[in-house]
């Protein structure tokens, strides 16, 4: 009666802001003393604490280096309150300046295009500094050459996209009407290399997504040719995909660009326990023309592109990674590209699933060995292998800590430079650091020693890396470091935030506390609004991911300013890494398999311990919302906690496993599908929605398709629940929109804090800024 009676006073003539009140009242859902939340004010001050709008506010170290070449050369783009500033190093000789005159560049750039540009916003990219008196860069979709002597400009002509050039440059690869074909681009010599490519049955082309049907608006897209080209260029392989029984979706774009009609877009979309898509691998003697079939089972294609395939150095083998359906098999495959033959040389198996993000094979070509991570331990750690026979010759890492990633391997001197997390006592176990390792298991070196999240990024020579380090309560800095004993050469960043603390801004608050089986360590992150008073009482919001692919909650000081808008609104904003996700444990990790919807517990139990410590939080309003796994996660948790979770926004949500894409549920919902997809699934507990629930989707989502929004919401108009919904056209799967932002921040404003919010606040945000970060 109470959501009923709202949206009748709203539609009526009563003046809407004492009707609520009243109605409120009635319903007991006053809050003790009334303080300013959720006003127009609230609403200016949030707004500038969108991301695009905080660079005016803030700088923060973050160093993404692009290195040039084979050296200890790069550069990067500082963005800042004052705008953009591309600046080169030379680790070697520990210089650091601008990378050219950006004054000079930008008056030669508009001159050369006609398009006006300004020294401190200058949108290049894929720039490279190859030619000492030159840099080449590309903005929009031109590709410009600019002289450093005397700032001149001159567009290239662009390359043709839908090519693949061979590494000596003679030879590009390219379909035509579902074949393959070489031209010599010396000669213009053309040769078609397959007769018998039909529509659904193509030679190297990848299975193309929603939004490359979109942008180019048909459904017979141009892409770059799939092939892998040897090191000598004398051959290449690529593949065959057999889409013709594959599942697929339709999409409808109700909005078109020019056309009243809608747009009807057809794809392939395998759902799970659904016929895949097949690759059949090929390989091309280019001179000769030969042909050479693969001796291999089809690759099965859970989702959409195709696979990837690399040549070995010496150019005499391919190897490619291979997922068998499941995930339960991840294995190491060799193809001789005279005979087609294959062998496995390696073979990771679980029974339950092998992660296909978190598992990985590094081949080390001087030694011909694999190095292999693993999680067979209970904890995912480093392995080495003899090539050729997949022998085991030593566990490079061991103990209760997790390898994330192999950032370097230095072969002449066997030693290892890898990021992992957990190994460090005091310290938020999340946090990662880099460390060496020799090939023996010898010889642990810890490289980045503060007690902070490093990410890092080691130069192509292996002798330097760029640390970028901070926490949510520690701005950190960008630094230049030795690989040889992580000794600091240099400082590249500091932040600056004298201008974010000055409006009243504090830092998010860490979190620790017990899940709900009431001994295993989670860790959370507080926001509060910079206006906070202790003595008001605040509901809570907490944003919600939960895949298993991944941990969530912000570890750097960048990161966590996303949330800290929708705070000033006067709430409390929370996030929670429950069981199930990764950088812990396996047995952690597995938390989640087959069990998708049963990481809620956990975050209920961890708000319930936030609470008790900080009385301000009021735990009898509690509101949530996510995107993607997020926004099953948030409709989810209403579901099966709604005494609980009283108000949500569900973003671009994958309601129902058995309607989503195959590999990601497959991997972590368990495959052969079974019972428990429809069991955990948010249409078939739809009856049990009972606070107020906010549905967005897109028409053209190209990652979570509408018809799972459109299922829960038959769902719940089939339970008689009322509920909201807002279908967005022309909007991909989650995507930022300032409207949606606003009438979120509207929902929770009305629905959690019993206000009536401002009439048609219009947010604005420095976009630019924010893409540039």
């Amino acid at each position: 009666m109470q959501r009923q009676g709202i949206r009748f006073l709203q539609l009526g003539n009563a003046r809407p802001d004492a009707w609520m009140a009243l109605i409120l009242a009635l319903a007991g859902l006053m809050p003790g003393p009334v303080f300013a939340q959720g006003t127009l004010e609230d609403y200016q001050r949030a707004q500038r604490f969108l991301a695009g709008n905080l660079r005016h506010l803030v700088s923060v170290a973050d160093v993404r280096p692009n290195w040039i070449e084979k050296t200890s050369r790069f550069w990067y783009r500082k963005v800042g309150p004052k705008g953009t500033e591309f600046i080169l190093v030379d680790a070697a000789r520990n210089t650091a300046g601008p990378a050219f005159d950006h004054a000079k560049l930008a008056a030669a750039l508009s001159r050369a295009s006609k398009h006006e540009y300004q020294p401190t916003e200058l949108p290049l990219e894929e720039l490279e500094f190859g030619d000492p008196k030159a840099i080449r860069f590309r903005v929009a979709k031109g590709l410009w050459t600019c002289t450093l002597s005397d700032y001149q400009c001159q567009e290239s002509p662009a390359a043709n996209p839908n090519e693949a050039l061979s590494p000596d440059k003679k030879w590009a690869a390219y379909v035509e009407d579902h074949n393959l074909y070489v031209r010599n681009l010396s000669t213009g010599a053309v040769a078609k290399l397959t007769e018998d490519g039909i529509r659904g049955w193509d030679y190297a082309t990848p299975l193309p997504s929603l939004r490359l049907l979109v942008e180019q608006g048909t459904e017979d897209v141009r892409q770059p040719a799939a092939v892998f080209w040897s090191p000598d260029s004398s051959k290449l392989i690529t593949y065959r995909i057999d889409s013709r029984n594959a599942g697929r979706f339709t999409s409808l774009q109700f909005v078109p660009p020019n056309q009243l009609r809608p747009k009807a877009f057809s794809y392939v979309y395998p759902l799970p326990g659904e016929v895949l898509a097949k690759a059949e691998p090929i390989l091309f003697h280019i001179q000769s023309g030969k042909r050479v079939e693969v001796k291999t089972e089809a690759i099965e294609l859970p989702f959409q592109e195709g696979p990837e395939f690399e040549w070995f150095p010496d150019g005499k083998s391919v190897h490619y990674d291979n997922d068998d359906r499941g995930f339960k098999t991840k294995e190491f495959r060799v193809i001789d590209p005279d005979t087609g033959e294959q062998r496995v040389w390696l073979r990771e198996h679980s029974d339950q699933y092998v992660d296909p993000g978190e598992t990985f094979f590094h081949w080390v070509p001087a030694s011909r060995e694999i190095l292999a991570s693993s999680e067979r331990s209970g904890w995912n750690h480093l392995y080495l292998y003899r090539g050729e026979t997949g022998q085991l010759e030593n566990q490079v890492t061991e103990g209760p800590w997790v390898v994330q990633r192999i950032e370097h391997v230095d072969e002449k001197n066997r030693r290892i430079f890898f990021r992992a997390n957990g190994r460090e006592k005091g310290e938020d176990p999340y946090q990662t650091h880099l460390y060496s390792v020799g090939f023996d298991g010898k010889g642990l070196t810890p490289l980045s020693p503060e007690n902070a999240n490093h990410s890092v990024s080691v130069s192509p020579d292996g002798a330097y890396f760029v640390d970028n380090y901070s926490r949510p309560d520690l701005p950190g800095k960008s630094v230049l470091r030795r690989t040889q004993d992580g000794s600091e050469v240099r400082v590249l960043e500091e932040p600056d935030a004298g201008q974010l603390l000055a409006t009243g801004w504090k830092f998010p608050e860490p979190f620790q506390g017990k899940a709900a089986d009431g001994s295993t360590d989670l860790y959370g992150l507080i926001w509060r609004p910079s206006t906070f008073d202790a003595a008001k009482k605040y509901p809570i919001i907490e944003q919600v991911y939960t895949g298993p692919q991944g941990f969530f909650v912000p570890k750097t000081f960048a990161a966590t300013f996303r949330l800290q808008a929708m705070a000033e609104l006067g709430f409390i904003v929370v996030m929670v890494d429950g069981r199930g996700t990764i950088g812990r444990s396996r047995a952690f990790h597995w938390f989640s398999y087959r069990n998708l919807g049963g990481a809620f517990e956990d975050h209920v139990a961890m708000i319930k311990q936030m609470a008790a410590r900080y009385p301000y939080m009021d735990a009898t309003r509690v509101g949530i919302y996510g995107t993607s796994a997020g926004g099953y996660g948030a409709a989810h948790a209403m579901l099966v906690f709604p005494d609980f979770y009283r108000v949500g926004v569900s973003i671009s949500g994958d309601h129902d496993p058995r309607l989503d894409k195959a590999w990601w549920n497959e991997a972590y919902q368990g495959y052969p599908v079974a019972d428990d997809y429809a069991a955990q699934s948010n249409v078939t507990m739809a009856d049990k929605l009972q606070g107020h629930l906010l549905l967005e989707h897109g028409d053209i989502d190209d990652n979570v398709h509408p018809v799972e929004t459109m299922r829960f919401a038959d769902a719940l108009i089939k339970a008689n629940k009322n509920f909201d919904m807002l279908f967005v056209p022309n909007m991909y799967h989650g995507e930022a929109n300032a409207y949606l932002a606003r009438r979120r921040w509207d929902y929770f404003v009305q629905y959690l804090l019993g206000v009536i919010p401002p009439q048609n606040f219009e947010l604005k945000e420095d976009r630019q800024g924010s893409e540039q970060r």
